[in-house]
């Protein structure tokens, strides 16, 4: 199931970088903005469940295609931009095992605990 799951994210990883290319940006602010949604770590700072809010919120693929589909409403391409970047970084991040943080903490997500072997 682990491998269905991150083929899924690869193939979703995929139309995140097709629907970046149909927006005039330049390609190097793909990879440049790619990581910022993990600023949000920093909510861990307020303990494990202001982390895990501030951290899902940023995290939630739903989301990030609710902010693209504003863009495309509001005919903003930085909106479009940087929901497709949230987006990628969610499925990215599906790719590599790491999910939808739980309140007892950040190595507890809902895709299992991150560095454990299933």
């Amino acid at each position: 199931m682990k491998n269905l799951v991150q083929l899924e994210n690869l193939g979703l990883f995929g139309l995140a970088i097709y629907l970046f290319s149909q927006l005039g940006f330049s390609w190097w602010m793909f990879p440049a903005f790619l990581l910022l949604p993990d600023l949000s770590m920093i909510g861990y700072a307020f303990g494990n469940k202001i982390g895990a809010i501030v951290y899902n919120f940023f995290h939630h693929q739903f989301l990030a295609v609710m902010v693209y589909l504003i863009g495309i409403y509001l005919e903003n391409d930085w909106i479009q931009f940087f929901g497709i970047i949230f987006f990628a970084h969610s499925v990215m991040d599906r790719i590599f095992g790491y999910g939808l943080k739980h309140f007892s903490g950040f190595k507890d997500t809902h895709l299992g605990k991150i560095g454990q072997t299933n």
